[in-house]
């Protein structure tokens, strides 16, 4: 068996070249669309409008007009050619004038005889040169005779010369007289009936789209723990539909978080009073290595079910308020400082902060416990532009290896040199903060800090 080699189809090649090119400019093309919902709305009303627009506006110049100018322009070359053959048939000098008295009069020609036996040089290219021609065929047609025509000099008028054996004709005529100029008048109609067109459809527009708006505006606010009771239900029937289900559905979540909450309380009173008993049976103990051991169960059992309850409960109940920014890091950092781990922090852009106060502080002290407690230098940035929060938490610990930085926020996830293992051993530090920036519509992601440790980027729009 021979190896042969297998030569690329150059007409396949360049089949899949002809397909790339055109997946290119439809792309291109894509990127220059609206992405509103309003602007794309818009494109489906004007762009028939135009298309129709310039079919007409091409028929109408292509046909009525064209052979509307032909017409006309026929007519004139004929009284022209009449009144050439008249001056040759009676070249009497009255019977000259009788001609151009009825020419004036019943043709509107202004008609004389030039003593001269040669026509002026070709003049300018005039801007109508295709109604010019088409004159200048007419002329042609009906006198058979060399002839001069000038439409440049008076716009109003035309100027045409025609030569006799000894002597020139000249006739003036109105450009009315040959060409169409009622064209204008159509294409005023047309462009003014569009835009007015064009008016009452973006009125129409945006009255439907408010509505859709308003609904996308509410979602988000319930995403963020706002209330969306008020709600206004207005719009196309679909869309009130749309908002009505969005307003129930915010009632049940409320209610089941609400249901949710008050269980979970009462577990907690439950678990709390067994574990005041064990504290006040080991109190009336004496004092042993195994008591102090009990002891410190407990404490890590509350501490515990602390931690279970904030993460159950993530303080939905919780109403959205003001909070200075400046104070809650200023807080965060003395606490960091007493623990003996340098803080600091910076803000950039405004201060005041409308969140959950209690839930987001929470949040941020999460992360910065966490980089206290493996870092011994913690940094924190705040920047505050175009109603998007971002604080980035930096420390000089050990971090966290790449693979398992996701799985870091799963709930009660353990790592065996686990940076984000609490100290009571729940493992639900950054799970209760993620699941707290999400309440608030944004997102918490890890990575390198530039001190050598972990990087815990917060982001909340505002």
């Amino acid at each position: 068996m021979t190896d042969r080699a297998i030569k690329p189809d150059p007409t396949r090649s360049h089949a899949r070249a002809g397909v790339l090119k055109r997946l290119r400019i439809f792309g291109g093309i894509k990127k220059l669309l609206p992405k509103s919902l309003f602007g794309r709305s818009l494109i489906i009303v004007v762009a028939p409008m135009v298309l129709l627009q310039s079919v007409l506006a091409f028929v109408f110049l292509e046909r009525h007009w064209e052979l509307v100018t032909q017409r006309m322009s026929e007519a004139v070359a004929r009284e022209m050619a009449a009144v050439v053959a008249l001056i040759e048939a009676y070249p009497q000098e009255s019977d000259v004038q009788a001609i151009i008295d009825i020419a004036s009069r019943n043709l509107s020609l202004r008609v004389s005889v030039l003593p001269e036996a040669s026509l002026p040089t070709a003049s300018s290219q005039p801007f109508f040169n295709l109604l010019d021609r088409t004159l200048a065929r007419e002329i042609n047609t009906a006198v058979k005779k060399p002839f001069w025509i000038d439409t440049v000099g008076d716009s109003t008028v035309i100027e045409a010369r025609i030569l006799l054996d000894d002597k020139v004709v000249r006739i003036f005529a109105r450009r009315s007289q040959a060409y169409a100029t009622n064209s204008h008048i159509f294409l005023v109609w047309m462009v003014g009936t569009s835009l007015v067109l064009l008016f009452i459809a973006v009125i129409f527009l945006r009255n439907q789209i408010r509505p859709i708006q308003r609904l996308a505006k509410a979602a988000e606010r319930f995403g963020r723990g706002h209330s969306i009771t008020d709600l206004d239900h207005s719009g196309a029937r679909e869309v009130r539909q749309a908002s009505h289900a969005l307003v129930e559905m915010g009632e049940r979540i409320e209610r089941q978080v609400e249901q949710r909450t008050t269980m979970l309380a009462g577990v907690s009173h439950d678990l709390r009073t067994i574990l005041t008993r064990f504290r006040l049976q080991l109190a009336m103990m004496e004092a042993s290595e195994d008591s102090r051991a009990l002891l410190e169960d407990v404490d890590d059992m509350e501490g515990m079910l602390n931690d279970y309850m904030a993460f159950a409960s993530d303080n939905a109940q919780e109403a959205t308020a003001s909070a200075d920014l400046d104070q809650l890091l200023g807080s965060l950092c003395e606490h960091a400082n007493l623990q003996n781990v340098p803080c600091s922090y910076s803000i950039k852009g405004e201060t005041q902060i409308d969140v959950r106060p209690n839930a987001f502080k929470r949040c941020l002290g999460n992360l910065v416990s966490n980089a206290c407690r493996y870092g011994t230098l913690v940094e924190i940035s705040a920047v505050h532009e175009d109603n998007v929060l971002t604080i980035i938490i930096d420390d000089n610990g050990p971090g966290i290896p790449e693979g398992a930085r996701e799985d870091v926020f799963k709930p009660f996830f353990r790592l065996d040199e686990a940076r984000n293992q609490d100290e009571s051993g729940t493992g639900l530090g950054l799970a209760i903060a993620r699941d707290i920036a999400l309440a608030h519509g944004g997102e918490i992601s890890l990575g390198d800090s530039p001190l050598g440790g972990l990087r815990a980027e917060l982001t909340v729009p505002l």
